[in-house]
């Protein structure tokens, strides 16, 4: 029996709708389909069925890594790798969908990380948690450094909310599943962090002086490139 590891964020999708709901969500056509942290493989189990083009599991647990081989052995378009998603090389995927039910504990960073990979990556499905997914609507409320990233590189949709109770073990919040089409968008990463920096940092300063200080910033950026 595989007992869920608190220390990496595991709580096992255990609902068949739920399950079905995401998959039927997935757009195959033509895409390299890449699931991370599948946990006991339901969901995987859905996937396969529909035969992707290509499939890739990542999972950091030895122990379900070990279980999701022998569960797949018999399929010849999966790769499972033993791995931390963070140590994956995504810069060599090409129209790649990435699905998940992520860990509370690295959704927003591994987002952020995601989003800007417009290259390779051309869709994004995630069960995160509720209120992660109110804070990245930029729809909704006020503007902030996430909400910004999440429109300048994508179509940001919330598809559903999930119970806590379709889990094991049941998390203290709930859940929602959400969407991010990528834009194939050019980028300046230097200049955008920069940006970002500037106007979503101090936010009681006026945006004249943000503006002010962001020019000034370019200078002096311009000045040691030029040396």
């Amino acid at each position: 029996m595989i007992i869920p590891k608190k220390s990496l964020g595991q709580n096992f999708l255990k609902d068949k709708n739920i399950i079905n709901k995401i998959n039927n969500i997935i757009n195959f056509n033509n895409k390299t389909i890449v699931e991370i942290g599948p946990g006991l493989g339901f969901l995987t189990e859905k996937i396969i069925k529909k035969n992707p083009k290509k499939f890739i599991i990542i999972e950091k647990d030895e122990k379900l890594y070990d279980l999701l081989n022998d569960k797949f052995k018999d399929y010849k378009n999966i790769t499972i790798i033993n791995d931390d998603i963070f140590n994956y090389n995504f810069n060599k995927l090409n129209n790649a969908l990435i699905v998940s039910n992520l860990p509370y504990n690295i959704s927003r960073k591994l987002i952020i990380k995601l989003i800007k990979l417009n290259k390779n990556i051309d869709e994004m499905i995630f069960m995160i948690q509720k209120e992660l997914s109110e804070k990245f609507n930029y729809n909704n409320g006020r503007m902030n450094k996430y909400k910004f990233l999440i429109k300048l590189f994508s179509e940001y949709q919330i598809y559903f909310d999930v119970s806590k109770n379709v889990f094991y073990p049941k998390p203290k919040v709930k859940s929602s599943v959400v969407g991010f089409k990528l834009k194939k968008v050019k980028i300046n990463k230097n200049k955008l962090e920069l940006f970002i920096k500037t106007i979503f940092t101090n936010n009681r300063k006026k945006i004249k002086n943000k503006i002010n200080i962001k020019k000034n910033n370019l200078i002096k950026l311009k000045d040691k490139r030029i040396d």
